[in-house]
């Protein structure tokens, strides 16, 4: 049994993509202090990889960050798919769940992250929703800000939307910190006005990514590139402002060797130490 999941989680942490299992069976990097895997794509395989995964959740840390849940979708919430999730968080002894605050579902898959309506009658609608997921789950569920393009009936912010969520909902949050920076661009807002209005309470973690820059006006959550300097900053600013939380680099595709994402979790930790340096020095 993994002893460590009964310790918070910190430091800087990596998700883990199964071309890497064979690599970190042999050595874990010393920057990765946490795995992050969606566990869609874990609960369907037996076998040797189920072995070597479950030899990986016996050593280290672990938390997931789902694909499918659709938390928002029209369609009938899956609790099939929920009780699914709830078990593999029990067999691997993982106490964190997160999902993204849109759907991806409707009459059938859709293979994509849909934007929400920023309306009270979808935040009423989705606080329901999580509620149920909570109480299958028997522990918080948190939810992640995401990217969107279009914002198809809108009747509130981004911003006063997800902290209506949160607040009926009840649950936690992941705040990706590279879509405050490509929302803000690409719908034009103040990107730390947006950061410090979310509530440090319900931080839970971050997520740090890099993305694709279409046009001037126009950025691509694409986890493909490593992060630049402006998400660097906002992430340090968080640090600041809710204070130094576990931090999740994503890297999709595009993927370096290992050495070099740990190069980019080597930086999450030093502006960990810094942060807290500096909010020693205040105290």
């Amino acid at each position: 049994m993994n002893t460590s999941a009964t310790i918070p989680l910190s430091g800087a942490g990596l998700g883990l993509r199964r071309e890497m299992i064979d690599e970190v069976l042999r050595l874990k990097p010393a920057a990765i202090d946490f795995f992050e895997v969606a566990p869609e794509n874990w609960i369907p395989f037996g076998g040797k990889l189920q072995k070597q995964f479950r030899q990986l959740t016996e050593q280290h840390r672990f938390i997931c960050h789902g694909l499918s849940l659709s938390i928002g979708s029209p369609e009938p919430l899956d609790v099939v798919f929920v009780r699914q999730v709830k078990q593999f968080l029990r067999q691997h002894n993982i106490s964190l769940y997160s999902e993204h605050l849109s759907y991806c579902s409707g009459a059938g898959h859709l293979y994509d992250l849909m934007p929400i309506p920023f309306t009270e009658e979808a935040v009423h609608y989705v606080a329901a929703r999580v509620r149920q997921v909570q109480d299958i789950l028997e522990q918080p569920l948190v939810l992640e800000n995401v990217s969107y393009y279009a914002a198809p009936g809108q009747q509130m912010s981004e911003q006063d939307f997800t902290l209506a969520v949160l607040q009926e909902a009840d649950c936690q949050l992941l705040l990706d910190v590279n879509n405050i920076y490509v929302n803000s661009v690409n719908h034009r807002y103040d990107a730390l006005q947006f950061l410090l209005a979310m509530p440090s309470e319900r931080i839970a973690y971050y997520h740090i990514a890099g993305h694709f820059n279409e046009a001037d006006d126009l950025l691509v959550d694409t986890h493909g590139t490593a992060v630049i300097d402006p998400v660097w900053q906002l992430l340090a600013q968080a640090y600041q402002w809710h204070g130094v939380k576990p931090t999740l680099l994503e890297r999709d595709f595009n993927i370096p060797h290992l050495s070099v994402l740990c190069e980019e979790l080597n930086k999450i930790k030093a502006l960990q130490q810094s942060s807290t340096d500096n909010l020693a020095l205040r105290a």
